[in-house]
């Protein structure tokens, strides 16, 4: 074990004997370097990083291979949690929720089953983030709250929306590093009301105590509850956190009012492939990747853009993957590096990521999409969005259920086979199950696709409910009203009521709305497929009822 307080690492400052020590040791089957801090229980220990630094390599030295500093490593103790010591040397102050201390590790192998690749590659700046660059602009939120020479000043609280992989976590990590500020990260998956409790009460230690200022990132805050929301809204409130929340769905539907009207919403937008290539360009040749011990050629790094679907992590996933693929020793001599090649990445990324989640907003875009496509008879792009939601797993019982909706919404009487077709859609998916399946909703959505359209239906019933619920309804016609009980014809109940069927053409003119909406139209047939007949056949009907 080797003690970084021997070489000036540990440094009290001035709150008495507590036993707080950061140690490093490495095992014989483990080569990297484990850095630990225990027992800190009163004020905050204050470290000269630098000299951490120095002890930490020379710790590792014998290992004879560059550093990689880890993720979370450099993130909660070396990076974000600087302020300014005594005589203006830089610490960084440890309290025991940013005392983290992860690992120092040597640069990883090429494939080293340890820390992921996305992992590694995770910018330390800005200025190393790839996209985005709406948000990166001088003077923006982003860049102000990570300058250090602001980190006195007010900042406000901020909510990053956007689909997995564009760098959400990766910002929140960068703005900590560059910012000076102390750094917290809790997981919605994980943490409760407890924890966010405790975070809170900490940052408000840490801002009376020391002036420190704190900035809380929390991942995947759609996950929280309402309650587990409202434990953040005093410390966002009173300015005790910095609240750099994620999320991957729409903030309107997923995070509290209160919460998001004192926080800024910023959208990130998936990478471009030129920006999925920039990082996994940096990613072959940079030492915290692979070092330049695997070359990609065109054909491969074209293969990882497209299956990459602008999420950075599926990218490097992929390469990584691709890379164990192709430094497989039956494939190579002893001394050959390896060449990533377009059968690799197909072997080791077996499609392209969909980006759909059944709960999330790619779940109501994609099935707005296939209904407006067979809406608009663009029948080749309803068919491509059925595929999405049935390669993504979607419940092809939703799919029915839509199909047979749409047939009554966008078609109607302009062809009523079509919802005999989607009925029958329905039945068969949940006759015969998947894969079958898609073979009656393929049928179905053609169908509905390519015949004719009219929405007189849905509009009829609307336009009905509208007066409905505005007052206007009136009372029930009295030749209309139900005579069948004892004292109803003394009320005069169906007097005057005149019988179709008696008349040859099977209609005679009589009032069926009420006096208060006599004359009104609901029905407004198209001239379209079906609905020409109707139109003609109603006129007809109209005229003998004595509203033509």
């Amino acid at each position: 074990m080797h003690d970084l307080a021997h070489d000036g690492a540990d440094h009290d400052d001035g709150s008495g004997d507590h036993g707080d020590r950061v140690v490093a040791h490495s095992a014989p089957d483990a080569p990297g370097v484990q850095i630990q801090a225990r027992g800190v229980q009163t004020g905050a220990l204050l470290l000269d990083t630098s000299a951490l630094v120095a002890g930490v390599r020379r710790a590792v030295s014998g290992h004879g291979s560059s550093l990689d500093v880890e993720d979370r490593a450099y993130r909660e103790s070396l990076g974000p949690l600087r302020n300014a010591g005594v005589d203006g040397a830089p610490r960084v102050a440890l309290s025991a929720h940013a005392v983290s201390l992860d690992r120092m590790t040597p640069a990883a192998p090429l494939m080293s089953g340890q820390t992921p690749l996305a992992v590694r590659m995770r910018p330390i700046s800005l200025d190393e983030v790839a996209g985005q660059q709406h948000l990166l602009r001088p003077g923006s939120p982003i860049v102000s709250l990570a300058d250090p020479a602001a980190k006195t000043a007010s900042s406000v609280s901020m909510i990053l929306w956007g689909p997995p992989g564009t760098g959400k976590t990766t910002l929140a990590q960068a703005i900590a590093r560059s910012s000076g500020r102390r750094f917290v990260e809790l997981s919605a998956i994980t943490a409760g009301v407890k924890d966010v409790r405790e975070v809170m009460q900490e940052a408000l230690n840490q801002r009376d105590l020391y002036g420190q200022s704190t900035i809380l990132f929390l991942d995947e805050i759609h996950r929280f509850t309402k309650a587990q929301q409202d434990a953040l809204l005093p410390g966002v409130e009173n300015g005790w956190v910095i609240l750099i929340a994620a999320t991957t769905e729409n903030p309107s539907f997923s995070v509290i009012s209160p919460l998001l009207s004192r926080s800024l919403l910023l959208t990130l937008k998936p990478l471009t492939d030129e920006d999925i290539g920039v990082l996994i360009d940096r990613a072959v040749a940079d030492p915290r990747g692979l070092n330049g011990r695997a070359a990609l050629d065109d054909s491969a790094r074209a293969a990882l853009i497209r299956l990459a679907s602008g999420d950075a992590r599926r990218a490097l996933t992929g390469l990584e993957a691709a890379a164990a693929v192709a430094a497989s020793p039956d494939r190579l001599t002893e001394d050959e590096t390896p060449t990533v090649t377009d059968d690799d990445v197909a072997q080791a990324v077996d499609r392209a990521l969909l980006r759909y989640d059944r709960q999330g907003d790619e779940h109501y875009d994609v099935i707005s999409a296939f209904i407006k496509s067979i809406r608009g008879s663009d029948v080749d792009a309803a068919v491509h969005y059925l595929a999405r939601m049935i390669e993504a797993g979607e419940d092809p019982r939703f799919i029915a259920r839509r199909l047979v909706i749409s047939a009554s919404e966008d078609i109607g009487l302009a062809d009523p086979q079509a919802l005999v077709i989607a009925v029958a859609a329905a039945d068969a998916v949940a006759f015969i199950g998947m894969p079958e399946g898609r073979i009656p909703l393929a049928e179905a959505t053609v169908y509905l696709a390519t015949t004719a359209k009219s929405n007189a239906a849905y509009l009829a019933i609307d336009a009905a409910i509208a007066d409905i619920r505005s007052g206007g309804f009136g009372r029930v016609p009295v030749h209309l009203r139900d005579a069948h009980y004892p004292g109803a014809k003394r009320l005069g109940h169906g007097k005057g009521y005149r019988y179709p069927h008696d008349s040859d053409a099977g209609i005679v003119p009589q009032q069926y709305l009420p006096d208060e909406l006599q004359g009104r139209r609901y029905y407004q047939p198209k001239a379209l497929g079906g609905e020409r007949e109707v139109q003609a056949r109603l006129e007809r009907i109209r005229r003998i009822l004595g509203e033509g």
